[in-house]
Order: C-alpha cells, then structure tokens, then sequence
C-alpha cells in the first residue's frame, strides 16, 4: 500500500541487543514490488497480481498504430474487397490489444485510434471530395468508440471468470450496436458501413436480417468475434463458455433458417434499368438526358411494367422546360410503360434546389413526386455551414444546401386490366442506407422498393459496389424486391429475400437492362416488428450499469488483501509519537 513501515514492535526492542543493535530498517511496499499487498514475504519480488497489471506490451506508440491498422481490418469485408466471411474475425486483433490496454484510459484511446482507423478505412473514398476534412471527421466520429474500448477491457480483460465471459458475449455486442445506433443519425454520416452489411450475399445472413434487420446480423458478427478471441486467450473454464456462445450463434442462425421460410412469391413485374454512364463537363446534364433517352427507345417492345433513370438524370425543372417534359412523355409511349426519373434542379414552385422522384406517364407527369428527405452531409449540404463551411474551399464540399421533402411516397402505376396496380416505394441515393426507410414505405404498401443513384464522382473506388449492396439488406429485410438505378454503375436488382436478379450494370458500362423481379407480400419480422435487437442491446447495457452499481459483477481479488501495518508512531510501546 505505499506504508513503510516503522521499528518493528515490542519484541524486536526487547530482544537480545535491542539496545546496542540499531534498529532494522523495514522494506516498503514499493521496494518488494507490492509484495505486502499480496500477502507475499518482502524480499520475494512482485506478486503475480503485480505482474498482470504491467503486462509486457508493444511500446505506447507502437499500440496506437496497431489500434489504427487493427480498426480497419473490417472495412476488407465490404465491397469491393468483399471477404465477407472475414468480418467473422475481423474485430480480434482489435479486441486482444483493448483486452491489455495497462488501464482503462489507455483503452479507451485505443477505442478511439481504431475507432478512428475504421472510418477512414470505410470512407477513404471521400477523400477527393473531402481532402484532410475526412482525417478530421474521422477523428470525431472515432470517439463513439471511446467507451467501447473501456467496455471491451473491462469484460475481457485480466482474465476474466467464465460468469464475465459469458457475459461479455452480449455486452461487448451490445456496446458496438449502440455505436452502430448513433452514427447512423444522418447528421454523422448515416449507416453506411453497419458491419452487418458486409453480408450482403450470404443467404443465412439475409435471412436473420428479414427478422432483426441489419442490426441482428451485426450483433452476430460481433459475438463470434468476441467468442473467437476468447478462445484465443482465455483459461478453460472461459473457453467453454465462448465454446457455448459460437454454438448458441450456430443455433440461433439455423433456427430462424428452418423456421422462417423465404417470402412467398406473388407474380413478377419487368422492370427496365436506364444507365447513360458518365457525362462530364460542359452541357454533361444535357448529353446524359439525350443518353438516357437513345437507351430507353432500345426498349420498345418488350412489355414492360416500369422504366428507372437514375439519380439526377434530368437536370432541370420539367415546370420550365416543356420540351424536356414532351421527350419524357413520346418516350414513355413509345415504349408503353411509365418512366420514374430523377430531377435535380431549381424548382419554380418553392425556393431552393430539391433532388426529386418523378413519374411520367403516357399523358405526362402523373403528379406523383417524392422529394428527398435525408440529404448527404457535406455532398448536398453542409451540417453547421456557419462554423464548418471552410469544408467548401478545400474539397467538392455542397455550395448551396439542398432543400428536403417532408414525407415519403408510395407511387401507383397505372392497372392493367384486372391486375392491381403496381405500387412502388422511391428513395433517392443515400436514402437507401436507412432500414427503417424502407421499412416505412413497405409498411405504407409498395410493392417494390427504388433507389435511384449517382456515384460518378467515385467511379472508380469502392463506393459503387458498396452503395448496390446495400439494396439486397433492404430487400431482405423488408420482403421486397428493390431496383438499385444509377446513372454511371453500378446498377442492380435483388429480389425480396435479398438475392440478385440477373446480371448488374457495372461502372463501364452504358446500357438498358431489363429485369423479371418476382414480387412478394409476405410481411417479415423486421417489417412487423422494427428495431428489437437496438431495444435489446440498450437493455443488455442499461442491466450491466446497474449490475455493476450494485456490485454484482465485480470480480474477487485475486489474492487476500495484507492487513495493514502499525507504524511506530501508533505502537502501545510509544504512544503519541
């Protein structure tokens, strides 16, 4: 405990040659390395305990750039590397260095540092846009994993007992949901890179997300890293804890396999798919809606239910432009199907710039519209312009925010005879990222879900494929086919248990595709339900703060505390001094 202690008692003064012999100089607790607070007989050199507190750890530098590298490893799971199954240990090394961080500060810096590393990882394609405003919107979004690097120590760290372990299966899931939860609100950047999106094509992995969304996927994700490192590390009591854990995911994935079927196919729809491909520079808006147009009329004749243009595929208010408007409308006669396009422009009806889905019919715009709602932060506007508006001089930064919609829309096409009418959902570019958006339009009744798109300014990163994918968790968990248009790629179309149809449209490519997409109407447990697995990782958490406030978890010491010493100066023998 720090004390030195004094002249020993009575019987060392009153012992042979007490009053020749100069009193014995005791050790203090420093000297024999904590040797008193162990129990251990000075001299004998630091306890076991004192050695697990100052493991032999990579240098304080040296870890920060472990914690950086080893918060990245995950983004390898996403598109376009997409070693899905990778996700399943992606989180180790991470979690094996918080596991020894020497305190519980030092975990949480390198929460932060892998934190940190993740997003740049995961966003490293902005940084043309961006420039040194990603580093700096990294590093503050990086500290959403502060307190998970505590929890993460606190759980698995000096060798906890089989009860932790367990324990641990859930909590450090749990903690990473709720980071999950709060970046994903649109003013920090949205869900993009939720690390069960990165099993977008495993058919197991759609499947639990048709019952807990993209949520449940990543808490599994999760657990098996944690069980996984357990095992790594861990004495055998523990290891069989995270031996059960591994089995209780196994399970819980066969179960819902075995006990919630695919969505009942209910008919198809054929859908065409619009992609000019890239137009840049002068008249760029102009090229592109005559593109789009050469490729529609390759059309005629195939029987279609719906036509999609991509994301700002027409570049001027159609109010103003009746011409534009005249094309649109002889296009979707001649090829006897309505045209869902995408206008980015000045409306003249309100002020302000909108990015907007609309629907042409053979007699012209039908009036149904949607205009955006969640907007790209720094893309198409900028949070906070007042403070952070400099973003605009070092990057391709928004000029002028965007104005939003105020409601989603569920959009009727005309019938067919005795047919009912089609009834799609619009969602426009980053809007896909969002389950409950999808969620919202399913449960309002569309029938198929849209997302038109435009990521020409990352043709070439991996921005594209990771955009698609996103579709096929939302078709998933919404038991709806959706149809991902762009206008430069990549283009594609999952069906309503989150399977692809067809072939994609890649980003080299200028094409129309056409798709048979079966529809479907089965309601599945994330359309009835919601976000149940956010509810319970916040509960999981709520219990673990009030557990350890009363105690409940807290481990034994090790080792039996060592009585305190009397100093000479509190000694019968001498009193008061």
């Amino acid at each position: 405990m720090g004390i030195a202690f004094g002249r020993r008692g009575a019987g060392a003064e009153h012992g042979p040659g007490a009053g020749s012999r100069r009193p014995r100089r005791t050790r203090t607790a420093a000297e024999d390395g904590a040797g008193a607070e162990a129990g251990a007989p000075a001299g004998d050199g630091p306890s076991e305990g004192a050695r697990s507190r100052t493991p032999q750890t990579p240098h304080r530098g040296a870890r920060g750039a472990l914690a950086v590298v080893a918060g990245a490893l995950p983004a390898l799971a996403f598109p376009a590397p997409a070693l899905w199954w990778f996700a399943y240990v992606a989180l180790i090394p991470w979690l094996l260095l918080l596991r020894t961080a020497p305190t519980a500060r030092r975990a949480a810096l390198e929460g932060w540092l892998g934190g940190m590393g993740f997003m740049v990882a995961m966003h490293h394609w902005l940084m043309p846009s961006l420039h040194v405003f990603l580093l700096v919107l990294a590093a503050l979004l990086g500290l959403l994993w502060v307190p998970w690097g505590w929890l993460v120590r606190a759980m698995l760290g000096d060798g906890p007992s089989g009860t932790r372990a367990a324990a641990a299966l859930l909590v450090v899931p749990s903690g990473w949901l709720l980071i999950e939860l709060v970046r994903s609100w649109e003013a920090l950047g949205g869900p993009w890179g939720l690390l069960g999106a990165s099993q977008w094509e495993v058919a197991p992995a759609l499947r639990l997300a048709s019952v807990g969304g993209v949520w449940l996927v990543s808490l599994l994700v999760v657990a098996v890293n944690t069980a996984v490192a357990l095992l790594v590390v861990s004495a055998a009591a523990v290891r069989m804890a995270a031996l059960v854990g591994l089995v209780v995911c196994a399970l819980t994935v066969g179960v819902v396999w075995w006990g919630t079927g695919p969505p009942r196919e209910q008919g198809t729809a054929r859908i065409a798919v619009v992609q000019p491909g890239v137009f840049d520079g002068s008249g760029g808006a102009e090229r592109r809606f005559a593109r789009g147009e050469e490729l529609t009329r390759e059309l005629v004749g195939q029987d279609l239910d719906l036509v999609v243009w991509g994301e700002s595929s027409v570049g001027a208010d159609l109010a103003t432009r009746p011409d534009l408007t005249a094309r649109l409308t002889a296009l979707s006669r001649a090829v006897d199907a309505p045209i869902l396009v995408n206008v980015d422009a000045r409306r003249s009806d309100r002020p302000g710039i909108f990015k907007s889905a609309v629907l042409i019919g053979e007699q012209g715009p039908t009036g149904d519209r949607y205009d955006k709602m969640r907007l790209v932060p720094f893309g198409e506007y900028i949070p906070l312009r007042p403070v952070l508006g400099w973003a605009t001089s070092v990057g391709k930064a928004a000029g002028e925010d965007r104005r939003r919609g105020t409601e989603p829309v569920v959009m009727s096409l005309p019938a067919d005879g005795a047919d009912a009418a089609l009834r799609i959902g619009p969602l426009v570019c980053f809007e896909s990222a969002f389950p409950d958006m999808s969620r919202r339009l399913t449960r309002d009744g569309a029938d198929l879900l849209i997302a038109q798109s435009a990521t020409s300014t990352f043709q070439h990163s991996w921005a594209p494929a990771q955009h698609a994918s996103l579709a096929a968790l939302r078709a998933a968990e919404s038991g709806r086919p959706m149809v991902h248009a762009t206008l430069t790629g990549v283009s594609a179309v999952y069906g309503p248990d989150g399977r692809r149809i067809g072939t994609t449209l890649d980003t080299d490519r200028s094409a129309a595709a056409v798709y048979d997409v079966p529809l479907a109407r089965t309601t599945t447990g994330y359309a009835r339900f919601g976000d149940w697995p956010l509810y319970g990782a916040l509960t999981v958490l709520a219990v673990l703060c009030a557990a350890e406030g009363m105690g409940a978890l807290r481990r034994p010491a090790s080792e039996p505390r060592a009585r305190r010493a009397r100093t000479a100066r509190g000694s019968k023998e001498r009193p008061g001094r």
